[in-house]
């Protein structure tokens, strides 16, 4: 007697996402839904970057809805600022909310695309030259997988020449590679980085981080406003208008506060938080520690960038250890604290 094997709809789905590169969520749920909701699910995950969040969301909205030109990309941004507050997370995590996956984020360095020659490794090599059969590094991601999110990193440091490309890509929402192809971008979010402006807006970093009353916020305030009218003028000195006008929209993102760096923090543990419960784990992380931790974590210069790995190399080292040794088992809370000037993981009550 045969077995039948019985397919849910969440089995046809994948199995159409495979063969299409048309996400999952793009075939099972509604999208309206979603929309509707994107300001919260990428707020859930980028703290102090409100103004962000809603001009992207509109932007997609915007397109999704069917009012902005079909065959262009579905949102397209210029992100400025500090560095470590929260851009590139941005794009992970619209990869993520709209796409389905962070695998949806195809991120290019624009430092390895600063010479004249290289810009044209984008689309592929011409016929002819070295690397014409392995194809354009851009286009034939793009061509494998349709619907993403493409993060040109660092924008300042390409070659003039990746400008008049892009200016096809945000006109025409299509680029041709070196063998003739038109490959569409018109299922595809851009998204542009730059640090110029960074350094003149490392004072409102130092700011940001102390200010904690009203009169310190409106301060902030007034200065991020200044600090965005320099990038952007930085911007046009760098790009010529008829490029930047293409973009739906120019985003500065905000130095970090102490209340959102503490935030960030909650959720990277909160992160480490569901990982332990899969070992049957919990654990609970005390204000001297997550001070000590914050300290090493956080610099003007660098943001909360370091944060992530420093919570890897003293917290999750630390509780690694202790499980390899036979300290901790199942059903143990973890209590992280400092001992001595230095981090500590015991078993302890809540």
């Amino acid at each position: 007697k045969q077995s039948q094997v019985v397919l849910s709809t969440d089995d046809i789905a994948a199995a159409v996402a495979t063969m299409t590169g048309i996400p999952v969520r793009q075939v099972v749920k509604s999208e309206a839904k979603l929309l509707r909701n994107l300001e919260k699910h990428l707020g859930k995950n980028i703290i102090g970057q409100k103004e962000a969040i809603a001009k992207v969301s509109r932007a997609v909205r915007r397109s999704r809805s069917g009012i902005a030109h079909a065959k262009r990309p579905i949102g397209s941004f210029i992100f400025m600022g500090p560095t470590g507050v929260g851009k590139t997370e941005l794009a992970k995590v619209l990869a993520r909310e709209v796409f389905g996956s962070e695998e949806a984020l195809i991120k290019i360095d624009m430092s390895e695309f600063s010479e004249r020659h290289t810009a044209s490794r984008l689309v592929g090599a011409p016929a002819g030259y070295v690397g014409y059969d392995d194809g354009g590094q851009l286009t034939d991601k793009i061509r494998r997988q349709p619907y993403s999110v493409v993060l040109f990193d660092e924008i300042e440091k390409a070659h003039p020449d990746v400008f008049q490309l892009l200016l096809q890509l945000l006109e025409d929402g299509k680029m041709t590679d070196a063998k003739g192809r038109s490959v569409s971008f018109s299922n595809t979010i851009i998204i542009l980085t730059s640090n110029l402006g960074a350094e003149r807006m490392q004072k409102e970093v130092t700011l940001g981080f102390k200010a904690v009353n009203k009169n310190d916020k409106k301060k902030l305030e007034d200065l991020h406003e200044e600090n965005a009218e320099a990038a952007k003028e930085a911007l046009g000195d760098m790009m010529r208008p008829e490029l930047i006008n293409r973009f739906d929209s120019i985003v500065v993102f905000h130095a970090l506060t102490r209340q959102n760096v503490s935030k960030i923090f909650d959720l990277q543990i909160h992160e480490l938080q569901e990982r332990l419960m899969d070992k049957g784990l919990r654990i609970i992380v005390s204000s001297s520690a997550k001070r000590w931790l914050l300290d090493r974590g956080y610099d003007v210069r660098n943001g909360v960038r370091p944060l992530r790995r420093v919570i890897q190399d003293e917290l999750e080292h630390t509780i690694a250890d202790g499980l390899l040794k036979g300290d901790f088992r199942k059903g143990d809370v973890l209590r992280a604290h400092i001992k001595q000037g230095q981090l500590s993981v015991e078993v302890g009550a809540e």
